[in-house]
Order: structure tokens, then sequence, then C-alpha cells
């Protein structure tokens, strides 16, 4: 690794929750050139330990003066931090890459995901965002295709694991599945609905025109992600009870003509992707399969029977990892 000669001074905001814990291992195992850590959270988890390199970090509560001498900075703490202390990370010198929404839309920031626009890294005033972990995983298999045959738009309906939504929404899927096995009514706190043995026809806030807001990021960051400001997409966001790794199945429209060969050799070249496709075999992408694997996977390629050069196909990869924390470490590595 180029950047090998300088040690980082890292600050994680947000070390306590789910994607925290995932950054924490993921600069561990990829062996990030990390001088010192400060690890950073709301005022409860203050004085809480996380573990890095086998060695005890306290936590810090989050404040104006956490950035002092911090080169580099990973937000994952909600939209609310996010805007009121990203700028403030970053006049404090540091390089922000944030995984909340509040800056992806910004036109002064680059929104990356390594094996699609590395080069948007260097236009980077100070922050970078890290892309929807649905619409991250969904363009690792769109994106190789788009750059083959030209995608126009795609429909796609996503299959979102609990783990999205933070650990309290693992606590609460695994709390109903008891409750159900004990004939005890289920809980809901973190969704509107009981979430064991049910599906969510619900991600994020409605808008105006119907859709969520998660469903309009597929189309709004795709856009910027593969500078493809024509391209459409309807997604409907469905919530299920798995506890990791989301999954997406896309039909997708092309410009030029494409056939299932020509894509199965373009998906099995892309890099962090897989290609898992033997139906015959019973052998496709699953969440069990790709929880805690770097690599998103894809299957079930087929011509689309409604579409002109259409493509239909099946994408499942770890929110947590290549929708958060992986990308959030690769995009620091490009740095």
């Amino acid at each position: 690794m180029p950047h090998a000669m300088k040690n980082y001074r890292v600050a994680i905001v947000g070390a306590t929750g789910a994607v925290g814990a995932e950054l924490l291992k993921v600069l561990e195992r990829r062996s990030f050139p990390v001088a010192s850590l400060r690890a950073l959270a709301s005022g409860k988890s203050a004085g809480k330990n996380v573990s890095f390199r086998n060695q005890p970090v306290a936590v810090e509560e989050l404040r104006e003066d956490s950035f002092k001498n911090i080169d580099l900075a990973f937000f994952s703490a909600g939209g609310e931090r996010s805007r009121k202390f990203v700028p403030i990370a970053r006049d404090a010198g540091a390089v922000v890459i944030d995984n909340s929404s509040t800056f992806r839309m910004d036109p002064a920031v680059p929104l990356v995901i390594p094996e699609i626009n590395p080069d948007d890294v260097k236009k980077h005033r100070g922050v970078i965002a890290n892309p929807n972990c649905t619409t991250a995983v969904a363009l690792m298999a769109i994106y190789p295709l788009h750059r083959a045959f030209r995608v126009q738009r795609i429909f796609a309906a996503s299959y979102q694991a609990v783990s999205g939504s933070g650990a309290q929404a693992i606590a609460e899927l695994k709390d109903q599945v008891h409750a159900s096995a004990e004939d005890r009514p289920p809980t809901p706190k973190v969704y509107p609905h009981p979430i064991a043995f049910n599906v969510l026809p619900h991600v994020d806030v409605f808008l105006e025109s119907g859709y969520t807001k998660e469903e309009m990021k597929m189309q709004d960051e795709g856009r910027k992600i593969m500078h493809l400001p024509e391209f459409r997409a309807s997604v409907t966001c469905v919530r299920v009870p798995v506890y990791r790794a989301h999954s997406v199945a896309v039909s997708a429209e092309f410009e030029k003509p494409v056939s299932v060969d020509q894509a199965r050799e373009v998906l099995a070249k892309a890099p962090g992707l897989e290609l898992v496709d033997e139906p015959h075999n019973s052998r496709y992408p699953m969440p069990l399969e790709v929880a805690g694997k770097d690599n998103c996977q894809v299957g079930r390629v087929r011509r689309d029977c409604a579409l002109e050069n259409g493509l239909a196909f099946w994408v499942s990869g770890d929110q947590l990892l290549k929708g958060a924390a992986l990308n959030a470490v690769q995009i620091a590595e490009l740095l």
C-alpha cells in the first residue's frame, strides 16, 4: 500500500453502534495504518470500552473539541449528529467520511463507491459521503452491467435486514421471535408493526409522491455515483425479518442488446462481486451466505421477459460491511 508511510490519527463517531463496531473490525482486519484511535459516542455510552487490536479503548462523549489532532473521522451516528459535528471536524483539520444521508446529495461532497467512482475522492473538500447501504449493494451489480450495456432504468424491490435500523432493531426481532415461540404478543418499538414473521413495505419516511426517502435514494444516489443524470429507478423497499445483509431483486433495461452469457461474463469479473448463479443446484445469493463477507453476490441472472434489452437479477450484500463500514474504510484507503 503506497500510504503505509503515514499513520493516521482516527476518530470514530458512533463507535458503540452496529456500524461503529464493524468499522473497528474492518480497520483492524485490513491493517489500516492507525496511529491512534478516538472512540466517540453520545453521553450515555461514554465510559464504556470498545476493543481495537485487542486493546480496550475508552469511549468518550462527542463534543465540539473532540477532533483536535485528528486526521480522519468516520461518522456513523445518524443524520443529526453529522449535520452538527461534521463541519466542526472538517474545520479542525480532519477528513470526514460520513455514513449518514446528510451530505450525500451536496454537490460539493463526493459520494463514493471505490469500485465504481474512485476518482471522485480527489475532489473532496474535507468531507466524503458513504452511499445508502441498499444503493451500494444494488450498484455493485448494476454498474458493471452499465459499463458494458448502458443502463437506462431499473425496477427493484429490496429485502432489507433489521440491522439496517441499528442494534435495537436486531434485539427487537430476537425478542419477537422468542415471544412467538412462547405465545406472547410481540411488542414493536423500533418498527410500527411486528417484524418477526412479517414483512413491512416501509423503510424510512414517506414522501408526497408515495415513495419513501429510502426508495428515492437509489435513483438520486445512483445518478451521482455513476455520473448518469438520466438514470431512473422505481424501487419498493421492504424490511424483512433477517438479521444481517440486504438483498435486492432488480429488473434493468439497457440501451444495448444484452445476452445472459455476456452479462454473466461481465459480472464474474466485476471487483467486489461474486457470481453465484447455479439455480439448478439451488445456488444463488442469500443473506445468510453473505453476512460477514466483504463481497456482494449476484445470481438468478436471466433475460427480463417484460423489458426490451432487459435483464433480471438478484443481489445480496452485507449492508454493515459493503453498505457501510467496509466501503468507508476503502474510501480511506483511496485517500
